[in-house]
């Protein structure tokens, strides 16, 4: 059955002198500490992005792991927001969640409405994704799982990664470098495409 808030991620916008109906949908970004978030956010939106950063303190290091991202000085503490046209008609608002499991109590006001979502994750820290992968899954929210390429980082393949994570039958994996807007693009499509067909099954589903 479809969402609740199904009737949320799509908005439409047409003006009296075109009758071209404009689609709006809304994308989480998520996935662990330090694994480029804020990094694909910025480099796929077409609009100045929105951050909420702060530095890290020495009191973060406390409650945050900041294993294996040693150079990162910032943080997300509520959330990234940006804006790609991904053809005429079709835009996406892209609202990247906080990594630290301090932060996630906002993952589920930011759910809400949502079409689907992209778990960004790190070969490096794989388990670092477990909660993002987790917390779609439970809530039947399409998402795609895009392994975000690190120079240096030991390379595998889609299958491996899906094993890895344990991920449901058809959850799309797909290989990424969150610094490239073409390959951002890549993925956010890859998602629409694929939480559609969801969505789309969920209905006929429904009614049938």
């Amino acid at each position: 059955m479809v969402s609740e808030h199904s009737e949320d991620y799509v908005q439409s916008d047409a003006s009296d002198d075109d009758d071209t109906t404009a689609l709006a949908l809304k994308i989480l970004v998520a996935g662990g500490f330090g694994v480029g978030k804020t990094t694909l956010v910025g480099a796929v939106s077409e609009i100045r992005p929105l951050r909420t950063e702060e530095m890290l303190s020495q009191a973060g290091q406390l409650v945050d792991d900041t294993g294996g991202v040693d150079r990162k000085v910032t943080t997300t503490v509520a959330m990234d927001f940006g804006r790609i046209t991904i053809r005429s008609g079709l835009s996406l608002y892209l609202f990247g969640t906080p990594g630290q499991d301090r932060f996630w109590f906002l993952w589920d006001e930011l759910a809400q409405g949502s079409l689907g979502a992209v778990v960004l994750a790190d070969t490096r820290r794989l388990e670092d994704c477990f909660p993002a992968v987790d917390f779609f899954e439970h809530r039947h929210i399409p998402f795609v799982v895009a392994v975000n390429c690190f120079s240096g980082a030991r390379t595998y393949g889609a299958h491996d990664v899906s094993r890895a994570l344990d991920l449901d039958r058809g959850t799309p994996v797909v290989l990424c470098d969150a610094r490239d807007r073409d390959s951002g693009k890549e993925v956010l499509i890859r998602l629409v495409e694929y939480a559609g067909r969801m969505h789309t099954a969920r209905l006929l589903n429904s009614v049938s």
